[in-house]
Order: C-alpha cells, then structure tokens, then sequence
C-alpha cells in the first residue's frame, strides 16, 4: 500500500460512482465502466448486494423489489473488477452482502461504507476484520453518531487509528439537495476532532460543490457516474457527473492546487525588487539643519525603502542631525548622533 492512502493521481482521491446507475443491466454496467476508465478518476465503484440481504420483504416490500431488479451476479461483478485491474484503475465497492466478502474481496484494496451502514456495527465489525483501509461516509448522522462509530471501529483493530486505515467523508443523503445543504464545513469538523483525512460525497447537481470542498482540503472525493442525465428517470442519474465532466473537474483541481501553492510565507522570485520599490522608508519631509532634533514633522515616509526603514520611524524621533539634510534624500543612521 502507498504511504499515504488517500493521495489520488490529481491530488485528491477520486472516486466515480457508478454505484446502481445500470439498473441491473450489465452491458449498460459495462459501458459506464468504460466511460469512467476514460474519465481519468483513481477508483470507479459499484455498490454489491442482493435484495433480499439488504431490504425486508415484509417491512419494506417496494424497496425490496427495487433492490432485486438492481441485482448483478457474482461472475458479473468479478468482470467489472477484473477490467478495472486491467485499465489501471481502482475497484471499490459499498459491499452490502457480507456474503460477498469471500469473493470479492481480493479485488478491494479499499472498503466504502455507505452512509446507510454507519451505525450496522455487526457489517463494520466484519469487514474492519479484513484489516483494509475504511471510507465513511456520513450522512444522516449527528458529530456524535460519527465519533461513536470511530470509536467502534477503533476498538475492533488499533489499525485504525491510523489515518492510511480511516477516513470520513461529509455527506447528506438526498437526492438531489441544493447548495445549502451541502455543509462543507463539516469537513473540517470532522478533522478538527478526530485527526482524520476527510472528504466529501457529493449528491449536489453539477461539481461546485466538489471544486469547493478540495479547496477546503478534501483529500477525497465521491461522485455519482453517469454517461448522461437525459431522459433518466432514476434518481442517482440526477446527481451524476459525465466522462466530460469529470475532466473538467480535474482542470479546475489542478488550478484550485496551482492557486494554493506553497503553505511558507516568503517573498517570491517572481515579485522581483517590490520588496525595495513597493515598501516605504524614512525621509526628511523638509529641510533639517544640522543641529536639529527629530520631530514627527520633520519626517514623511516614502518609497522605495532606500536606507533607513520605516519601521525605524520611532526610534529617530529625538535624535539630532549631525549634517544637513535636504527634503526626500535618503537617510543614513551615520547622519545623526547615536
């Protein structure tokens, strides 16, 4: 595993969901996949389950039937992975079957859980068990519901109080919501009180929010995928971004790093001289016989900053010119007594 887990190949980790966007058709799977793989993102996720594992027939027999209809087979699934492999790009996976674990998990080098799951802790438990990097996503939740689940799965493994093993991302959990109900600032939150990389799942329309959010430090980014919003009526399409799209967001990326640049503070080669030319020093504001002691009107402060600064100023008043001075020439300690 790379040093630091959540560095993707344009700074922050990318990660394009497909998730259910294929409705259950593998071809369509297929060619989002293909779609993503070309969109340049560090991983493309899918979200693995069976309906009758993740919904009650009885209590919820609509969302049961939905999540039926969404199914793909295991060969299928391991398909997508292996073209993953091929193309370079990362598998990922909301896994929602732990049955699923035994096969799957040879092609995950990363394990997403879902907002939904956060508070499952008999699912975290077992896959916290496979000892492989966590990514939490939040929504629904209080700060306390958050930290609680933290807790939880660094009790099960100390493996995870290490920040390449865990990391959270802000979230809400509609489809779609309005900037407002973004909360970038949770992120920050988060890292403030945990000491965790954090980032943000996007169910924002278009990729504001996700510029924004690397700007703010996300280390990682979640969106949905689609190959277009036209005519679908499946909510996730909504929220998801295209391959063309995508890219775009990578340009933007690029120039939100190129604008933060180096965090220490230092003049830079391309200011050239305006240290000199654009700071001020300190000058006769009139003519100053020899003899005479400095006041405040004697002086005006003026650039470039030739001779004595001005944050000299304070330390001439009172003291006594040994040479006459002419306005506005520059000034010299030696021209007066020490």
């Amino acid at each position: 595993m790379k040093k630091n887990t959540w560095s993707g190949k344009h700074g922050p980790l990318l990660i394009a969901e497909i998730g259910g966007n294929h409705e259950g058709d593998f071809a369509y799977a297929q060619q989002l996949t293909e779609l993503a793989i070309g969109a340049d993102v560090d991983f493309i996720k899918y979200q693995l389950y069976t309906g009758d594992t993740l919904v009650s027939r009885q209590e919820s027999p609509v969302r049961n039937k939905h999540f039926k209809k969404f199914e793909l087979s295991r060969e299928q699934y391991i398909q997508l992975a292996e073209r993953c492999r091929e193309a370079g790009i990362g598998f990922m996976a909301s896994v929602w079957d732990l049955d699923f674990l035994d096969w799957i998990d040879p092609y995950l080098p990363i394990y997403k859980i879902g907002s939904g799951d956060m508070t499952a802790y008999p699912v975290l438990r077992r896959i916290a068990q496979l000892k492989k990097p966590i990514i939490l996503s939040t929504g629904l939740s209080t700060l306390q519901e958050v930290l609680e689940t933290v807790a939880f799965l660094q009790r099960e493994d100390d493996i995870y109080k290490n920040p390449n093993f865990l990391s959270i991302l802000q979230c809400t959990s509609m489809y779609p919501i309005p900037p407002s109900e973004a909360h970038l600032s949770v992120m920050q939150t988060y890292a403030a009180v945990t000491g965790l990389p954090v980032g943000y799942s996007d169910h924002t329309e278009g990729s504001e929010a996700l510029a924004q959010s690397v700007a703010m430090g996300a280390q990682i980014l979640e969106f949905h995928f689609t190959d277009s919003r036209e005519g679908k009526e499946f909510r996730d399409h909504k929220v998801s971004l295209t391959q063309a799209e995508v890219l775009e967001l990578i340009d933007r990326i690029k120039t939100i790093h190129t604008l933060n640049g180096d965090p220490v503070k230092r003049p830079l080669a391309v200011e050239g001289d305006h240290v000199v030319s654009f700071r001020r020093a300190v000058y006769p504001a009139l003519a100053i016989p020899a003899g005479t002691a400095i006041e405040e009107k004697h002086l005006i402060c003026l650039r470039p900053n030739h001779g004595i600064d001005a944050r000299e100023y304070d330390a001439l008043i009172g003291k006594v010119a040994k040479v006459d001075l002419e306005p506005h020439q520059r000034l010299e300690w030696e021209y007066f007594e020490q």
